[in-house]
């Protein structure tokens, strides 16, 4: 009997441990100051201030433990290479417009409204230097679509 509540005692401690580290969110990480951006659309300009995430742990975090993405706002991946990129929406809590933007600042490809959440890859298909994260519908409302520019310092075309 004693080793059955021993089991039992043992088996909810790690329950209730497993659930409580489940519900915590990591601290809050520095992506240092925001940066303007802009993305040129046909003769309209749309100004954004954007995180910049260009380290590995940066990368990683990007917009996760968010609850929100303000209309004007949003993330720059930066990566030190030309390849094929991907992303996926874990611990993503809000609707992301992903913008996949090669070397010269050009947009490659959108994923409209990438939902919360899931696990799913999203690809850029083509090779990109960057992924541009905003707030999910932006990129509809705002009529951006692949060709546009993203002018921003760490485009070579923005030079």
């Amino acid at each position: 009997m004693k080793n059955i509540i021993t089991s039992l005692a043992l088996a909810a401690s790690l329950v209730l441990g497993h659930s409580a580290q489940a519900g915590d969110e990591p601290a809050a990480m520095d992506f240092g100051p925001r940066q303007s951006l802009t993305i040129v659309s046909g003769d309209q300009k749309h100004e954004f201030s954007v995180e910049i995430a260009d380290s590995q742990e940066e990368r990683n975090r990007g917009l996760m433990f968010r609850d929100v993405v303000n209309p004007s706002e949003g993330m720059l991946f930066e990566f030190e290479s030309l390849s094929v990129s991907s992303i996926w929406m874990k611990n993503t809590a809000v609707f992301l417009d992903v913008i996949f933007v090669n070397e010269e600042g050009r947009i490659v490809k959108i994923e409209h409204s990438a939902q919360p959440y899931k696990l799913r890859s999203i690809n850029s298909e083509l090779p990109v230097t960057a992924v541009l994260e905003i707030a999910g519908g932006r990129a509809r409302a705002l009529e951006i679509k692949p060709g546009d520019r993203v002018e921003h310092s760490f485009f070579k075309a923005s030079q």
